[in-house]
């Protein structure tokens, strides 16, 4: 019979394991991810000490093993590797003395003889362990050193006061921990429910881990490799298991950087995009890991929101984690480590856009939305992101899209600004009286379909010194062209007289100098709002108050023959004159979007008819200007 040891644990060991128990861990299934952890740090002791001549070869000896055995009946888990093992000194050391790291211990005397354990090692606490006594009554450990004359060592604890340790003739090279699980904790000892959580916290743990004799991580941690160590169907089975996606990744980014911070990152584009509008928003399912163990599940902060669409795995080596390794303790370097990932994001975005124009249009079409929402909501990567962007243009192709610098290089001398235009499709815009001048001065507009690129492009402000402006606010003029036109004269009369019929609906009228085959125009006051913009923040409920019940600016086209003829219908006929005014103001509101009822157009319009074709029209149904 071996003498059995009693020890007292510190002073502070109840308050302690009261927190570690009571409050340190979110979930009480993470203490199967932090005894594995600790398994595979003790795994690769072994496999550097024998690498390095410290401990002897054994003739025909596989690797180091994780194994874990379980029986629901009795309620009894045990976790088994072959690592280093433990000596009686090393057991009351590193098990009896709570947050004392025997991995920091390890790295120290490594560092004093300057050699390298690879920087593999998971822990950096000491209390991981502790976490068994969340779910367990009782918990033994076995232990023994690979050392030719070593002796193994018995280690016990309820997590009461102290522990006992004594030796055991039993005990096999490595660490066995057996875990006597209490009433409400039983429910890991079914295989199922550790299957699960094996696969969610340590399915990328280097060494094999075995549960009830199956072996459970057959997926490897393929973003430790190098990128020319890798198969392409190693990325896509990977892919699959990470992204829930069936079909082939649009793009792939496998990187490894030093600095800010220590890196391994593979991140997934997927073909199509999983969030339908009007669906709610997905959420990100890149996960954050140390050293191949998991640390956070979809992380909020690891990435900005509008990247959301990415799938894959951040391993960062230089986390800063708290004992429980469930939060970040330092939230500026959770920025750093977001910044980075985010800036090399967007360079291989570009880079890739530059190789294969075809391929980026397709990842363009589903994925714009997310672009365009990282230049409303990041202000620090709004210049990266505009770079991206594409629309169609009045000098493109049907269908096919440019980039803002692709407009730069085409700008005839003399153009100062990029100019865009709102509309529903390309035939509607290059309808758009808006779109005139341009034409006729040959100067190229994006043409943009969606109503928030306005707010996005408003955003975006300046591409490369060329300030971005909507073709409804830029300050264009045509060479004046008196052959039939209205003198200057004629023209201000006819001015003054539709402000006096139009009355509050317009602000000011005046004869515009960018008009070519339309008769009228309404153009905001508001520099900033266009009426589409109107349109959209009343439709969300963002009215500003009442700035949407300003009234615009009337512009006319003095040499439109519509508008030579109503300068001289106001004097001979002016209740038809008066019909007409309001019927320009209403088609220029409808074509600028901010026509909301349009009875009062048509009705007015079915006078006009009336007239046209010699139909007397009563007062009584003459609608009031």
């Amino acid at each position: 019979m071996s003498q059995v040891e009693k020890h007292t644990f510190q002073a502070e060991i109840q308050q302690l394991l009261s927190i570690v128990i009571h409050s340190l861990y979110t979930n009480r299934e993470v203490f199967v991810r932090e005894l594995i952890s600790n398994a595979a740090d003790a795994c690769e002791k072994w496999r550097f000490l024998q690498a390095s001549g410290q401990l002897p070869a054994v003739e025909g000896a596989s690797g180091p093993t994780i194994t874990l055995t379980s029986d629901e009946t009795t309620g009894v888990l045990t976790i088994t590797d072959t690592g280093v093992g433990m000596t009686r000194d090393e057991l009351v050391e590193n098990l009896g003395t709570i947050a004392h790291s025997g991995t920091k211990a390890f790295l120290k005397a490594l560092a004093e003889k300057q050699q390298s354990a690879d920087g593999k090692l998971i822990g950096q606490f000491g209390v991981g362990f502790y976490s068994a006594f969340m779910v367990a009554k009782k918990v033994t450990v076995h232990s023994r050193t690979h050392a030719a004359d070593s002796e193994g060592w018995k280690w016990e604890s309820d997590g009461g006061d102290g522990y006992s340790i004594e030796s055991a003739s039993d005990a096999a090279p490595g660490t066995r921990i057996t875990l006597e699980l209490k009433e409400d904790a039983k429910e890991f000892a079914k295989n199922e429910r550790l299957e699960t959580i094996i696969k969610q916290y340590s399915n990328f743990v280097t060494f094999p881990i075995e549960l009830n004799a199956k072996k459970i991580n057959t997926i490897q941690a393929i973003w430790a490799r190098s990128k020319n160590e890798v198969k392409e169907e190693e990325y896509l089975e990977f892919y699959k298991y990470v992204g829930h996606d069936f079909e082939a990744p649009r793009y792939r980014l496998h990187f490894t950087a030093d600095a800010p911070l220590s890196i391994q990152a593979l991140l997934f584009v997927p073909t199509r995009s999983f969030e339908l509008p009007g669906m709610g928003r997905t959420e990100s399912e890149v996960h954050l890991y140390c050293r191949k163990v998991l640390i956070e599940s979809k992380p909020k902060h690891l990435l900005p929101e509008w990247l959301r669409f990415l799938r894959g795995v951040v391993d960062c080596e230089d986390l800063p984690l708290n004992v429980s390794r469930e939060r970040m303790q330092d939230s500026e370097l959770m920025r750093k480590l977001n910044r980075a990932l985010t800036n090399r994001f967007l360079k291989f975005l570009a880079e890739e856009a530059e190789k294969s124009a075809d391929t980026f249009a397709e990842f363009y079409a589903q994925h714009a939305r997310y672009l365009k929402e990282g230049i409303l909501a990041d202000s620090e990567h709004t210049a990266a992101i505009a770079k991206l962007l594409r629309y169609e243009s009045s000098t493109t192709e049907k269908g096919k899209k440019t980039s803002l610098a692709e407009y730069v290089k085409r700008m005839p001398e003399g153009q100062t600004e990029i100019y865009f235009l709102l509309a529903p499709d390309r035939a509607a815009a290059e309808a758009s009286p808006y779109f005139e001048v341009f034409q006729a001065k040959r100067y190229e507009v994006l043409f943009v379909e969606d109503p928030v690129d306005e707010f996005v492009l408003d955003r975006v402000r300046e591409f490369e010194g060329k300030s971005l402006k909507g073709a409804e606010r830029a300050d264009l003029k045509l060479e004046k062209q008196n052959e039939g036109a209205l003198s200057e004269d004629e023209s201000k009369a006819l001015a003054t007289w539709l402000k006096e019929t139009l009355g509050e609906e317009v602000e000011e009228v005046r004869a515009s100098e960018r008009l070519v085959d339309s008769p009228v125009v309404v153009v905001e006051r508001d520099s900033f709002m266009t009426g589409s913009m109107r349109r959209t923040l009343k439709l969300m409920g963002q009215d500003r108050g009442n700035s949407f019940e300003e009234s615009p600016d009337l512009e006319f086209n003095p040499r439109h023959p519509v508008v030579v003829r109503l300068q001289q219908l106001r004097s001979s006929d002016a209740e038809t004159a008066g019909l007409v005014a309001h019927q320009l103001l209403d088609q220029a509101r409808l074509a600028a979007g901010l026509l909301e009822d349009p009875r009062a157009m048509l009705k007015r319009l079915n006078q006009l008819l009336s007239r046209v074709v010699g139909i007397p029209v009563t007062p009584a149904t003459t609608p009031a200007p």
